[in-house]
């Protein structure tokens, strides 16, 4: 199978109904996509399944759906106003712009790729030094320059300086339009947390040690959006923050670093398409960073960070809000402040994943097939079911199955047109696992024929078989 490229997967999922362009049919909104019906059945799988394992199947974590539009203190009061920037440079020549530091990593994996690790751990070294430059922006600037990095998309030398751009999306709120009556679009759901951290507890009754988990929409002014749906304007996250007792952070964190690692896995991601990368430079409130990264067609690029953010959340919102956020512990009668350990994954970049893991391309009957292997669990369509004609009372009795297989909670699509080899490369291209085709033998025994999308095995089971067929082929996969 040739390498997979970004090119051909947007194509497949737009032709298929996964993801579409955002108001195509005004020329489209750049970094910006719309979920088809397949697309959002994929994604509200995976959200379903995150939202079991973190709150349904623990009984330290509780969920919250907090409000986007938040009171403009709390941005401050977590260092999004004065510092959620990014240091962008422009090309002259191309009139594309790039974000500094990814234009610098771009050059160390491009010296990495020709072997020349000696002089990618040089300039390795500089960058970090620059990134903890106070005039970050100038040494950034200096870093490029002195190295003579070209354009990416132009291959010229001709930079503008490297300067810091906030990427939160303002509006205002009531029929005035002025300096008091801003408010932004949050950008990250973290903060809906943390203001809710009391109240959550209260209403629990919960205690020390235990998370707050949240599935929202947040919204970044990103300058360089590309590649697909990686890096969108509009994106949902699936966070987490589990509050601790100082001192005890360490031990949380490793903890989720297993628990995370283990749920992508149990998605169906091989092991050897995820690593770990730590921080080299902790932001100045944490005291540990470690994300997993996925191999993507165009790099390695980080699905989920799991950081210890020790209490410095809780304790800004505490000094702007002049509310008491401190914990009572009634097993050793203190005070303190908890620590949090966050766990973070973009919902968007997991789907995103989850097209990339499952696309293969294989032959069958001489003829090319892509096929998306995903994990049933998570697979948008459970199974298809075809009559083999439309005559003999075949349609009926697929209907009939059809009905059965939805009353079970099981997603079914079901198809009588053009010859049975079509509909079947239809379903693979949509991932479906399973699926049942009526024909004259099942007008004789009542028994129909199962296809498997990754065997392409065929074995023929009584109809009322049909919906413990599909429970069990999602219970019972492993990837081929």
């Amino acid at each position: 199978m040739a390498a997979l490229t970004l090119d051909a997967l947007t194509s497949l999922a737009k032709r298929r109904g996964f993801v579409f362009p955002g108001s195509e049919i005004y020329d489209g909104l750049q970094a910006t996509y719309d979920y088809g019906p397949l697309g959002v059945e994929l994604k509200r799988n995976v959200q379903a399944r995150w939202w079991g394992e973190m709150v349904h199947k623990r009984a330290d974590v509780e969920g919250v759906d907090a409000a986007i539009l938040m009171h403009p203190t709390v941005w401050k009061a977590s260092g999004h106003v004065d510092a959620f920037n990014d240091p962008l440079i422009d090309d002259k020549a191309s009139k594309m712009r790039y974000r500094a530091d990814q234009l610098v990593e771009g050059y160390i994996d491009k010296l990495r790729s020709k072997g020349k690790d000696a002089e990618a751990d040089r300039v390795e070294k500089d960058f970090v030094a620059a990134l903890n430059a106070d005039d970050m922006p100038k040494a950034l600037h200096d870093l490029i320059m002195g190295e003579q990095i070209k354009g990416p998309d132009s291959g010229a030398f001709d930079w503008t300086e490297v300067r810091q751009f906030n990427l939160m999306f303002s509006t205002h709120v009531g029929p005035v339009a002025d300096a008091s009556s801003k408010v932004y679009l949050r950008p990250e759901t973290a903060q809906g947390i943390f203001v809710n951290f009391h109240t959550v507890r209260e209403a629990t009754r919960q205690a020390v040690p235990f998370g707050i988990a949240q599935i929202g929409k947040a919204f970044r002014n990103e300058i360089v959006a590309r590649q697909f749906i990686f890096r969108m304007r509009e994106f949902e996250q699936m966070e987490m923050q589990y509050f601790v007792k100082p001192g005890e952070q360490m031990e949380a964190f490793e903890a989720w670093r297993e628990a995370r690692w283990n749920w992508h896995l149990g998605n169906g991601i091989r092991a050897e398409h995820l690593r770990w990368h730590e921080h080299e430079k902790l932001a100045h409130y944490a005291d540990a960073a470690q994300d997993i990264q996925y191999k993507f067609p165009f790099g390695w690029n980080e699905i989920e960070g799991i950081h210890s953010r020790t209490d410095y959340d809780l304790s800004r919102h505490q000094e702007y809000s002049g509310k008491n956020l401190q914990y009572f512990d009634p097993h050793t009668n203190e005070k303190y402040i908890p620590y949090v350990v966050e766990t973070s994954v973009g919902l968007d970049r997991t789907v995103l994943m989850l097209l990339c893991e499952a696309y293969d391309e294989d032959t069958l009957g001489g003829e090319s097939r892509s096929v998306l292997r995903f994990h049933p669990r998570l697979a948008p369509i459970k199974a298809a079911v075809f009559p083999l004609v439309k005559k003999d009372g075949m349609p009926e009795i697929g209907h009939k199955i059809e009905q059965a297989l939805r009353d079970e909670g099981l997603t079914v699509f079901y198809d009588e047109k053009g010859s049975i080899g079509k509909r079947y490369r239809r379903m693979d291209e949509a991932g479906t696992p399973v699926c049942v085709t009526v024909d004259s033998e099942t007008l004789e025994n009542g028994t129909v024929t199962v296809r498997d999308r990754d065997t392409l095995r065929q074995e023929r089971i009584a109809q009322d078989r049909v919906g413990e067929y599909v429970r069990d082929a999602i219970k019972m996969w492993t990837r081929a």
